[in-house]
C-alpha cells in the first residue's frame, strides 16, 4: 500500500499542486498513525501555495511540501507509549501548525496529544470543519472578551471561520451583525445574526455603536468597518497580511486592537466536537473535493465566496 499526498512543488498558481506517493509512515513514541478521511482546506494553504506569508517563508527551502492543518480520520496503529486512543477510534486534530503541515495525506503520524476523539454522533466530515477555523473563531471572540449584550460585528460571517464565530457569539448572547453577499442573507439569519449585504452599501452606512469588530476580511472592508465602532470598542483582526495596517488605524482612532495567530488547543476542539454532538453548533460544508481535485478546492477558496468550509476527501 502507498500513501498518496498532495504537495506544493514550487510556489505559484493551483497548477503547482501535484500528487506524490510515499511509504506509509511508522508512528514514533507517543504518536498514532491516522488513516485520514477528510482534510480541511484553509486560506492559509492557498496563501502558502502562492508563496505568501509566514508558512511559505519557513518552507521555501523545503519544497515539495505537503500542506494541510485540519484532519479527521481513524487511528490504525499506535506507537510506543501512545495509549489515549483505541485502534479504530475516530479522531480529529489541528496538526503540524504552522510549519509542518501534512494534512493533505492519506496516512499521517500525529502526536496523540494533538488529537481529539470524535463522538459517535459527529460525522468525520463535520469534525474536519472544526480544528483551524473553529479555534480561530473561538480564540478571536475570547480575545475580544465578548459578553452578553455586546454589539458584535463579524466581517464575512458565512465563511469557514465566520459561520462558527457567528454561532459562538450568538450563544454568548451577544447582538450579532455580519456582512455577507446576498446569497447568504437567509443562511446567516438562521444562525441568529443580523446579516448586512455588503454589495448593497458599505457596512459603515448601515450600522453604528458596535462594541466588538471581528475582522475576517482585512483591507478596505475592515477599514470601513472601523467607522461603525463605539468609543472603547475592541478590534480583533485575523488576516495577517493587513493586520498591522488595521491595528495601526484602529489604535489611532482610540480602539483596543490586536491581530491573532491561532494556537492549537485540544481541549477547545473537544468542546466544539461536544457542541456539534448535542446540536449547539452546526458545521457548514460548501463542497467536498476528491484529493485529485485539490486545485479546484484552492480555486474555490480564492473566489472569496465560500459558505462554510471546503474539504478534501482523502479516501479517493
Amino acid at each position: 500500500m502507498e500513501n498518496k499526498q498532495v504537495a506544493i512543488s514550487h510556489f505559484g498558481g493551483t497548477e503547482v499542486l501535484e500528487m506524490q506517493t510515499s511509504e506509509i509512515p511508522e508512528p514514533k513514541d507517543g504518536e498514532v498513525l491516522v488513516k485520514v478521511a477528510y482534510a480541511g482546506v484553509n486560506p492559509i494553504d492557498v496563501k502558502t501555495r502562492a508563496g505568501i506569508g509566514w508558512a511559505a517563508e519557513q518552507n521555501k527551502d523545503n519544497l515539495p511540501w505537503v500542506p494541510g492543518y485540519d484532519i479527521s480520520g481513524q487511528v490504525v496503529k499506535a506507537g510506543s507509549n501512545a495509549e489515549l486512543f483505541n485502534i479504530g477510534a475516530n479522531v480529529a486534530g489541528f496538526i503540524g501548525f504552522p510549519v509542518q503541515g501534512g494534512g493533505y495525506s492519506q496516512y499521517l503520524c500525529v502526536p496523540e496529544t494533538e488529537l481529539s476523539l470524535v463522538p459517535d454522533s459527529v460525522t468525520l466530515e463535520a469534525a474536519a470543519v472544526l480544528p483551524l477555523a473553529g479555534q480561530t473563531a473561538a480564540q478571536a471572540l475570547n480575545k475580544a472578551q465578548v459578553q452578553e449584550g455586546d454589539r458584535v460585528l463579524i466581517l464575512a460571517g458565512a465563511g469557514g471561520v465566520g459561520h462558527i464565530a457567528v454561532q459562538i457569539a450568538v450563544a454568548a448572547k451577544a447582538e450579532v451583525y455580519t456582512s455577507c453577499s446576498e446569497d447568504n442573507l437567509d443562511y446567516l439569519a438562521t444562525l441568529g445574526a443580523h446579516a448586512i449585504n455588503y454589495n448593497f452599501a458599505p457596512v459603515s452606512q448601515r450600522l453604528e455603536q458596535v462594541d466588538v469588530l471581528i475582522d475576517l476580511v482585512g483591507g478596505d472592508a475592515a477599514l470601513d468597518a472601523l467607522k461603525c465602532l463605539s468609543d472603547d470598542a475592541r478590534v480583533i483582526t485575523v488576516p495577517t497580511i493587513t493586520a498591522e495596517l488595521i491595528c495601526e488605524k484602529a489604535k489611532l482612532l482610540g480602539f483596543n486592537a490586536s491581530g491573532i495567530l491561532v494556537d492549537p488547543n485540544k481541549e477547545q476542539l473537544d468542546t466544539m466536537l461536544y457542541m456539534v454532538s448535542v446540536g449547539l453548533l452546526k458545521t457548514e460544508i460548501y463542497h467536498i473535493y476528491p484529493l485529485t481535485e485539490a486545485d479546484k478546492a484552492h480555486q474555490q477558496i480564492e473566489t472569496g465566496h465560500t459558505r462554510g468550509k471546503v474539504l478534501l476527501d482523502m479516501k479517493c
